[in-house]
């Protein structure tokens, strides 16, 4: 394709056709700042910050939506444009609370880091506040219109990339938000809990629901025997809360670190990870024998699970009847764990460190109390669990490493690789070539389905049994799945992801995460299946362990009893 070449800050560039200044200033190194802008998601030019010199034009332009041109000659820093910059800066802020040292994105937040950059030492202007009150109807996330900047970024990330629509400007002029229609509660809408729009918020305007002081109230409650779990996405992204690259591996300095806040016991939502190969892996050999619902599609993911019943609520059938493994692990605490340790059920509390915002409302959900009472009590991200390791003044980096607690701690690489998109379908795979051809895997390694791509799909022979899989991460992408199952393409097994990249990308996860964040991510987890002594379900001796002493066998009545659970057709509206 013909490049087309322009001078930028007086460095002649290269860029293709179609192609931003805004791009094409960043591939040759120049930052131009942003505020409204994420490439490919919301180009709009709304907030202003973004201005340049354009020669011959006769007003500054907006970067992020001025196309590059043949000859064009771009100043990105000259006296006007750093004015026209502060300007409109000041004037964004001016209508903003100035509540910076509470907000929950203090030393956070784009806003503030753009003032700094900027230079703004004073507001000059007093602008008109908005007086609509916080939104707490939701179980997973806060919305605060009062800091929002109308930059409509988490509109187009639950508009485009989850088709979902919960939110959308309301409303004229000075009076305009962000909000449901009508301005309905947000737990009132089909808002799905992802949290995507709170990764992408620049300001604290939507952020989840802050669930850390009912942690320590138990932790302090000397009644309360404290249980926590770890989600395999966790693992490779609290680094990130510390400075660390993003897709470190820290598993064992995140059980440290839980450790020193005084948990009873530190366990892996790896375990159940692979318990739900066990019992899922079962139930799709079952489903294809017996002429069961298929293609059979996964259950691990809230949010996904929320978007089903709300959208496509004539596929719910189709759905694995298996809990999540953070729901399977609580059930377990309360029962299995508390006989083999002897401890009342109503004493124990479970708490989950997950990636993931929409599992607070999973937590809750009237389905979830296999164990008699609540199976989780309290669903904490990895953003609210760096929060209590700073509160706590714990230094994570020097922190040696530890194991996780036993019999609910062991786990195998199948499991780890639970939080990143494909990782479901490929640990599924793994157990299923064995189980049904009683030979081992010729290579442990699924790349079919592995890779950011929004929908992967691919063929298995199973011992002269053909499988038909898919995996697909996004809801915009669920979505298309599901119009592909309800035309009639043929599957046997879905695995559907909520988040972009899987859990990997969950709405909890440290902010900013981005693609090239979500991949190394994703390394991480691979690195850490590498690692693993096992990395096959069926072979975790915990597990083989709970089926022989407690459970039976997958399927059985006392799984499903503990395990299983139903879903629920919801309205749209």
């Amino acid at each position: 394709m013909s490049q087309v070449s322009l001078t930028i800050d007086g460095i002649e560039v290269q860029a293709v056709p179609g192609t931003s200044v805004l791009e094409a200033a960043k591939k040759a190194g120049i930052k131009i700042p942003t505020l409204c802008y994420l490439e490919e998601i919301n180009e709009i030019g709304a907030c202003r910050i973004c201005l340049v010199e354009v020669q011959g034009a006769r007003t500054l332009q907006a970067s992020c939506v001025t196309p590059v041109a043949p000859g064009m000659v771009v100043r990105t820093n000259t006296p006007a444009v750093r004015q026209a910059r502060k300007l409109n800066l000041e004037l964004i802020m001016s209508n903003h609370p100035q509540e910076c040292l509470t907000c929950p994105r203090s030393t956070n937040c784009e806003l503030q880091q753009l003032a700094s950059e900027l230079g703004i030492t004073e507001i000059r202007f007093s602008g008109a506040n908005p007086s609509y009150e916080p939104d707490f109807s939701s179980a997973a996330l806060v919305r605060d219109p009062r800091k929002c900047i109308l930059c409509r970024r988490c509109v187009s990330v639950c508009e485009k990339v989850q088709q979902v629509c919960a939110i959308a400007p309301q409303e004229r002029g000075f009076n305009t938000i962000v909000a449901p229609a009508f301005l309905e509660p947000l737990g009132d809408t089909a808002c799905v809990n992802c949290g995507q729009c709170a990764l992408v918020c620049p300001t604290a305007a939507i952020h989840e629901k802050d669930q850390t002081a009912e942690v320590w109230a138990a932790l302090s409650d000397p009644g309360k025997h404290v249980v926590v779990q770890t989600a395999p996405a966790v693992r490779v992204s609290i680094g990130e809360m510390f400075g660390l690259e993003p897709g470190s591996v820290v598993t064992g300095q995140l059980v440290a670190a839980l450790r020193k806040l005084g948990f009873d016991k530190v366990f892996d939502t790896d375990f159940t990870a692979d318990l739900t190969i066990m019992e899922e892996g079962s139930e799709l050999l079952q489903r294809m024998q017996n002429g069961g619902q298929l293609p059979l599609i996964t259950s691990c993911s809230p949010g996904w699970i929320k978007f089903i019943e709300h959208f496509y609520p004539g596929l719910l059938p189709h759905l694995s009847t298996c809990k999540s493994p953070q729901q399977m692990f609580g059930a377990l605490a309360k029962t299995y764990y508390a006989e083999k340790s002897g401890i009342d059920p109503a004493d124990i509390f479970v708490v989950s460190i997950m990636p993931c915002t929409a599992k607070k409302f999973e937590a809750g959900r009237q389905e979830m109390n296999g164990s008699g009472c609540q199976d989780v009590d309290v669903a904490l991200t990895t953003r609210e669990l760096g929060k209590m390791l700073k509160e706590a003044g714990i230094d994570f980096n020097s922190l040696a490493e530890e194991d996780y607690d036993h019999p609910l701690g062991i786990s195998t690489g199948a499991g780890v690789i639970f939080g990143s998109t494909g990782g479901v379908m490929e640990a599924a795979l793994r157990t299923a070539y064995e189980l049904v051809t009683g030979q081992a895997l010729p290579a442990l390694d699924f790349e079919e389905v592995r890779g950011l791509e929004g929908i992967k799909e691919a063929s298995v022979d199973l011992n002269g049994t053909v499988l038909n899989v898919a995996v697909a991460h996004g809801l915009a992408n669920a979505r298309e799945m599901m119009e592909r199952v309800q035309n009639g393409k043929q599957y046997h097994f879905i695995e559907i992801m909520c988040c972009p990249g899987g859990c990997i990308g969950g709405g909890g996860q440290p902010i900013p995460t981005t693609r090239e964040i979500r991949a190394q991510r994703a390394a991480g987890i691979y690195s850490a299946d590498k690692s693993m002594e096992l990395r096959k379900s069926h072979e975790n001796p915990a597990v083989q362990a709970l089926y022989k002493e407690f459970l039976g066998e997958p399927l059985g009545h006392q799984s499903h009893e503990l395990l299983h659970t139903h879903y629920t057709a919801r309205k749209k509206y």
